[in-house]
């Protein structure tokens, strides 16, 4: 029988309740919260025992397993590591040598630049009104997904023309609210009236939740529906759109510091990845490779 320690539909485990517990104590967000518990029951299933009985050997021998014979994507990687470690160094406060041997590492894949026209072309795509005013919301603010499907209707202050975020960490913040998007965030919410959230899950198609916001899941199904219909090849997701959205803003001549307050950047370092994507910075190469590339 495979270890329940995860499995929603059976009976909560103790290990699970205090490592959930721990999770919020430290003040991790409820999708971090998921994926290190997923992360934890994917590790007990492999052995098909409690985490509590795995020894060191075999901590060490599922890191191997998961670099060697997965090949795990970086970013799978970097979950699994987290919600492992956290689940023996915090809840079973077990300081094994094996737990500082693996890193993830960091990955420098440029990200997908969508242009305007594209980012209108393929929101001009999405059907659902639910989902186009989300999505357009999302690059009107470079928002996360997730920060966009849990927006609440108090978040906006229409007044000021800004809007209040809860981004990773519990972090809040305020973006600018363009006039535009406003109103049709005003326009929207009087279609619905459904409070608290903006995007009702009750709004979704075909959807049988009556509450809570809208599922991050259909949200990017409808998004990689838009982008087949649009025809671009690009290789985005919904996350495109707050790349995009940074790029176009640098684009435009907006500072980089501030770029990074809005994205909600802790580091500098993350938000000047930017630079090597503009049309502007790659247009000022232009001259001085070609003079380079002189009598060669």
């Amino acid at each position: 029988m495979i270890y329940p320690l995860w499995l929603e539909r059976m009976t909560m485990t103790p290990l699970r309740k205090r490592m959930t517990e721990d999770l919020q104590l430290k003040g991790y967000s409820p999708q971090t919260q998921h994926a290190y518990l997923h992360a934890v029951q994917k590790l007990a299933r492999h052995y098909n025992k409690s985490p509590a009985k795995i020894n060191e050997e075999e901590l060490r021998t599922y890191f191997l397993h998961l670099t060697r014979v997965e090949h795990c994507a970086h970013g799978t990687l970097k979950i699994a590591l987290g919600g492992i470690k956290f689940c023996f160094a915090v809840t079973l406060q077990r300081h094994w040598p094996a737990l500082g041997l693996i890193r993830a590492g960091k990955e420098r894949k440029l990200p997908v630049v969508l242009s305007r026209a594209e980012v209108r072309a393929i929101l001009g795509c999405v059907r659902a009104p639910v989902y186009h005013i989300c999505l357009n919301t999302i690059y009107a603010c470079g928002l996360r997904i997730s920060e966009g499907a849990a927006l609440q209707v108090p978040d906006v202050d229409g007044e000021r023309k800004v809007l209040r975020v809860r981004g990773k960490g519990n972090k809040q913040r305020q973006v600018p609210l363009a006039e535009p998007t406003l109103e049709s965030l005003r326009a929207f919410w009087k279609l619905h009236h459904s409070k608290p959230w903006l995007f009702p899950a009750a709004l979704q198609p075909r959807s049988t939740r009556q509450h809570g916001p809208i599922e991050v899941g259909n949200l990017r199904r409808a998004f990689a529906a838009a982008l087949q219909q649009s025809g671009i090849k690009k290789e985005a997701t919904v996350h495109s759109l707050r790349h995009s959205y940074a790029t176009h803003l640098l684009e435009a001549g907006v500072q980089l510091r501030l770029i990074q307050e809005i994205l909600g950047h802790s580091s500098p370092s993350t938000t000047a990845i930017y630079t090597h994507l503009t049309a502007e910075v790659r247009d000022q190469l232009v001259d001085p490779l070609h003079a380079l590339a002189l009598d060669l």
